[in-house]
């Protein structure tokens, strides 16, 4: 039938979807809250429900309301989503963690310092922290 390659020439042709960035978020929006937890690939399953708007729409415009529509399922409903350092979607269940990367202040300068004494950089003394705690827990 028809293919993004036929979609992008009527596109050059003028005929275009008229469809904000807006409106097309809240549609992603919209799909997103409907399909199943678990549901792998968000992004790529939510265009392919849009239909035709999906086909017509631009790359940029799919990314940008891709973009929008991530901030807004994080922020409104917090129970089923959450994003991560990199800006990924992810469902909220047992499967994923967020990493902690807060350390204080005061910690960091005293890792340094020990890290100085030993002779050895931050990671190495991490490291060797981490194996030391994991024989005396064993």
């Amino acid at each position: 039938m028809f293919d993004r390659r036929t979609f992008a020439g009527m596109r050059r042709a003028g005929m275009g979807v008229g469809l904000s960035k807006a409106k097309l978020s809240q549609a992603m929006l919209e799909i997103l809250l409907q399909l199943p937890a678990g549901t792998k690939d968000l992004k790529e399953t939510i265009v392919g429900h849009l239909g035709l708007i999906g086909a017509m729409s631009a790359t940029r415009d799919i990314n940008a309301a891709w973009n929008e529509t991530k901030r807004k399922a994080a922020r409104e409903y917090p129970e089923r989503f959450l994003r991560a350092d990199r800006d990924v979607l992810h469902w909220r269940d047992e499967s994923v963690r967020l990493l902690d990367k807060k350390i204080s202040g005061a910690n960091f300068r005293k890792l340094n310092a020990l890290a100085n004494a030993a002779g050895c950089s931050v990671d190495q003394l991490v490291s060797t922290l981490i194996r030391h705690y994991e024989k005396k827990k064993a």
